[in-house]
């Protein structure tokens, strides 16, 4: 039995913007991406196959992306607003506890975008959308064998950037 585009294809929006905002850095842009990729989602729906929407819509931000900025890969500052930063749930950390905590969600996220755009994806794909090396490897038109490589050289670099800003001062206390 067909499926409708709303059914298979718009559960992914959150994922979709996610990646777009992390391969633009800029909410507008990355709005503006993922408009475009579900434009071409919705002409191109009925060319998806196997039961993989994810991947597949995940594939033409990553194009829209690139086909839009072609040489944008490294430019524009991400801003990333609260979700309503006073619904604390009983037994919630204490202020000071998520102060430590957004300091850190914000240096490790300073140092994810200053890695290179290509390790910056695969992290993202891998450790915040959960993709598999596979899926990755669809998704961005690479080798398995460079998935993995990207992978680990990005966290490499990840660790060494999150080391350096430790060494000069930065705080990465643990919550």
């Amino acid at each position: 039995m067909p499926r409708s585009f709303e059914e298979v294809v718009l559960p992914h929006l959150d994922a979709a913007f996610n990646y777009a905002r992390w391969l633009t850095k800029n909410e507008a842009d990355a709005e503006d991406v993922v408009q475009d990729a579900y434009v071409r989602a919705l002409r191109f729906f009925s060319s998806l196959r196997g039961e993989d929407a994810r991947a597949w819509l995940l594939t033409i931000v990553r194009n829209t992306w690139y086909g839009r900025f072609p040489r944008r890969a490294g430019g524009g500052v991400m801003i990333v607003a609260d979700e309503d930063p006073d619904s604390r749930a009983d037994g919630s950390p204490d202020p000071e506890a998520q102060l430590i905590q957004q300091q850190t969600v914000d240096e490790v996220r300073r140092a994810l975008e200053a890695l290179p755009a290509d390790f910056r994806e695969a992290l993202v794909l891998r450790e915040l959308e959960g993709l598999s090396y596979k899926e990755i490897a669809a998704i961005v038109g690479i080798p398995l064998g460079t998935v993995m490589s990207r992978l680990a050289r990005a966290r490499e670099r990840l660790a060494d950037v999150l080391a350096t800003s430790d060494r000069r001062g930065g705080h990465r206390g643990l919550p």
